[in-house]
C-alpha cells in the first residue's frame, strides 16, 4: 500500500503551517489541532481500504492462436466478490501482456460510478492487442490498483490470471490460396499456366482437339475408335519430394524496410516463401518437409521436420517453424547439406534458403558432385539492397568511393560464384525479399514441367 496523491498534498500543506507556526502561535495551535485530526482520518482511510474493500476478480478471454501483425480482440471481465460492500474510490487496470505484443490503451480507469454497476453485474471491457513477433508467449496476469475511498491511499493487488498461447507467422495469403484453384494461384506469382508435353508430365485425360494442339499430343487409337481427334492431356508428375533448407543464423538476420515502411528480417521473408510454396507443393500431391539450420531458439540448433504428403502436413509445418527466428550466430550450408543427405532415402528436390557468398565456394563445391547424382539442388540468396545501393551510388569523397568500390566488388563476386554452380549443373536463384514468394513459386513449377526432377 502506497500514499496516494491526496495524501501527499495534505501531507505538503501540513508542513507548511507548521513552518507558519514558528511565526505565529496561532498558526502553530492549527497546525496541531489540524494534525490531530487528520490522522486518524488517514489511518482509517487506510485501514478501510485494506481490509473491508472488495478485492475486485478479473478474467481474460483471448484466443491462444494469432497471427504475427495482425490486431486481435481481447475480453476483461471485472466482477465484485459478493462478501464485502465497500467499493474503492476508483480503480485502475493493468494487462501484463508479454513484450512480444503492442497496445496503448493501459492503463485502463474505472470511477466509483461504474464500479458500482458491479453490485448487479460484471463489467467486461474489449481491448485491441498486436503480437509483433512469433513463438509462444503467456501472459502473466493483471494488475489492479485501488484507490481508498477518500484518496489518502493506493492498494495494488495481483490476479494471476495467465493466458498462453502460440503467435504464428501471417497466413493471409496462404489461407487465401487455400479457397483458390492452382490456376488462380499462378496467375496471382505471375506464373502462366502453360500445358506442356514430354519427359516429366503424366498422363491426365482425353479432351476433343482444339486449335492451337500441337499433333504430337495426338492419341491415335481414340481416334479411329472415336472417328475425330482426340487429345491426350498432361499433368506434373506427383508423389515427388521436396526439403527446405532454412538458414536461421547471421545470413539471413538482416532488418530490412519493406513497401510500408516496416523492418522485417529477411528470414522473415524467406519463412513466409517456405509456408506458401509448401501450400503450392502439397495441392501438386509432392512429400514436403524442413530442416533449419544455425542458431534459432534458445539452445536449439537445428530443427528437422521430415517430408511428408497430405495437407494435414502444413499444419504440421505450421507448428514446428512457427517459433523458429534467425540470429547473429554463424551457420554452415556446408554442414547442413551433409546433415539432410544423411537423412534423405529418396531422390529430393532440395531448396537451400540463405546468403551465399563467396567463401562458400570452396566449402560447398566437393558436396555439390554428390549431391547432383541423387538429387536436384536450388540455391536460394536474398538480394542486399544496402550493398545495391552503395554499388549504385556516385560516391562523393575517397571514402565514399572505396565504400562503393567494396560493394560492387563484393557484388560481382557474388554472381561469379552463382555462374560457376549452374555451369556445375545447380540451380540458383536470387531474389529480394519481397518478391521471394513468387520468384519460388515459379522456379517450382518450371522445374516440375522441365521433367528433372
Amino acid at each position: 500500500m502506497k500514499p496516494g496523491r491526496t495524501f501527499v498534498i495534505t501531507a505538503l500543506g501540513w508542513l507548511f503551517l507548521g513552518a507558519a507556526g514558528f511565526f505565529y502561535d496561532n498558526v502553530s495551535l492549527v497546525w496541531l489541532f489540524t494534525g490531530l485530526i487528520f490522522l486518524p482520518v488517514i489511518i482509517l482511510d487506510g485501514l478501510i481500504l485494506y481490509f473491508f474493500v472488495d478485492q475486485l476478480e478479473a478474467k481474460r478471454e483471448m484466443p491462444s492462436s494469432l497471427a504475427q501483425d495482425e490486431t486481435v480482440k481481447v475480453n476483461i471481465c471485472l466482477s465484485k466478490t459478493p462478501v464485502k460492500n465497500i467499493l474503492p474510490k476508483k480503480i485502475q487496470l493493468w494487462d501484463l501482456h508479454p513484450l512480444s505484443m503492442e497496445t496503448n490503451v493501459f492503463p485502463v480507469t474505472m470511477d466509483r460510478k461504474e464500479l458500482t454497476e458491479l453490485n448487479h453485474s460484471p463489467s467486461y471491457f474489449r481491448y485491441s492487442l498486436m503480437p509483433v513477433e512469433r513463438g509462444s508467449w503467456v501472459f502473466r496476469g493483471m494488475e489492479i490498483l485501488l484507490w481508498s475511498f477518500l484518496g489518502f491511499w493506493r492498494l495494488k493487488v495481483y490476479h494471476p490470471c495467465v493466458s498462453s498461447g502460440r503467435t504464428y507467422p501471417n497466413f493471409k495469403k496462404i489461407k487465401a490460396a487455400a479457397g483458390m484453384d492452382l490456376r488462380g494461384l499462378l496467375e496471382r506469382s505471375g506464373q502462366k499456366n502453360i500445358r506442356m508435353r514430354g519427359q516429366g508430365m503424366e498422363f491426365s485425360s482425353l479432351r476433343d482437339y482444339q486449335d492451337g494442339d500441337s499433333i504430337r499430343a495426338v492419341d491415335w487409337r481414340a481416334t479411329s475408335r472415336r472417328q475425330k481427334v482426340i487429345i491426350r492431356e498432361y499433368q506434373e508428375e506427383q508423389d515427388q519430394q521436396l526439403l527446405f533448407l532454412l538458414d536461421s543464423g547471421y545470413r539471413l538476420h538482416r532488418y530490412e524496410q519493406d513497401s510500408q515502411k516496416k523492418y522485417h528480417s529477411q528470414f522473415d521473408s524467406a519463412l513466409e516463401a517456405v509456408l506458401l510454396l509448401s501450400w503450392v507443393s502439397l495441392k501438386h500431391g509432392d512429400s514436403v518437409g524442413a530442416y533449419s539450420f544455425g542458431s534459432s531458439h534458445g539452445s536449439e540448433t537445428s530443427r528437422w521436420i521430415s517430408p511428408r504428403k497430405g495437407l494435414s502436413t502444413f499444419q504440421h509445418l505450421m507448428n514446428g517453424l512457427y517459433d523458429v527466428s534467425s540470429s547473429p550466430a554463424p551457420s554452415s550450408p556446408f554442414a547442413a547439406l551433409e546433415d539432410a543427405l544423411a537423412k534423405l532415402k529418396r531422390r529430393t528436390f532440395i531448396i537451400m534458403i540463405s546468403n551465399f557468398r563467396e567463401e562458400d565456394g570452396e566449402s560447398l563445391s566437393w558436396i555439390l558432385k554428390r549431391i547432383e547424382k541423387r538429387h536436384l539442388l536450388l540455391l536460394v540468396s536474398l538480394r542486399e539492397k544496402e550493398a545495391e545501393a552503395l554499388a549504385s551510388r556516385q560516391p562523393e569523397g575517397t571514402e565514399e568511393a572505396l565504400e562503393t568500390a567494396a560493394a560492387f566488388s563484393y557484388l560481382v563476386s557474388r554472381r561469379d560464384l552463382y555462374r560457376k554452380w549452374e555451369h556445375s549443373g545447380i540451380l540458383t536463384m536470387e531474389a529480394a525479399p519481397e518478391n521471394l514468394s513468387g520468384a519460388l513459386i515459379n522456379r517450382y513449377l518450371q522445374v516440375k514441367r522441365s521433367g528433372r526432377l
